[in-house]
């Protein structure tokens, strides 16, 4: 009797970087430490078969379309390690902080009778999962944060209002999450998606009627 069951599927090349790539990136999100990235890298260009490959990296991918980064935008960097910025005080007086910079696991923003402008479009986290409580007495916060990246917040005001219109969907499953909490008294702090428009721009919208 002969055996008519289809061979398996034997891995490419591709297959076996693609496969070395989604581990890299769950080491750096911290799902892996650097002995079991090098345990299972090297078991990935030893192994031959494609339903192989899927087992390595199993644990690792929440889900099977975590790759899929909105078109045209790239994953918040996240390197661990060096300690980042940890508080930020404006007292009668403002702050901005924007550029390349490094955001603190718990990152404390407090504004008294001033304000701050946090720019994270070019800013690095220190861990996958990142806090940042903004207090605000009368003052306030703008944050401006990437598009594409987890944005969870809890918010409070008394005499006083914050602004937030993220939406509750996760628009990189498995990327990195910031958790903002918003709370103001008799101020009022706002997160916005994206980058600061320049006054050249906010004026050609304003001509072209946007």
């Amino acid at each position: 009797m002969t055996d008519d069951a289809l061979p398996q599927l034997r891995a490419s090349d591709a297959d076996r970087e693609e496969t070395a790539e989604i581990l890299r990136q769950a080491a750096g999100d911290g799902r892996l430490t650097l002995d079991e990235l090098e345990e299972r890298l090297n078991q990935v260009y030893d192994t031959k078969h494609h339903h192989e490959l899927a087992k390595l990296t199993a644990d690792v991918v929440p889900h099977p379309q975590h790759q899929a980064v909105p078109s045209g935008q790239s994953r918040m960097p996240v390197r661990h390690g060096e300690e980042g910025a940890g508080w930020l005080v404006s007292i009668m007086s403002g702050r901005d902080r924007k550029g390349r910079w490094r955001v603190g696991r718990h990152l404390k923003v407090v504004d008294i009778m001033g304000g701050s402008n946090l720019d994270l479009n070019d800013a690095e986290l220190t861990d996958k999962d990142t806090t940042i409580t903004v207090v605000a007495i009368m003052g306030g916060s703008e944050i401006r944060v990437p598009e594409g990246v987890n944005v969870q917040v809890s918010e409070f005001a008394f005499m006083g209002g914050n602004d937030c219109a993220l939406g509750d969907e996760l628009p990189d499953p498995g990327g990195p999450t910031i958790h903002l909490k918003m709370v103001s008294i008799m101020g009022g702090s706002s997160v916005k998606r994206g980058r600061r428009l320049t006054r050249q721009e906010r004026k050609a919208l304003k001509h072209s009627g946007h």
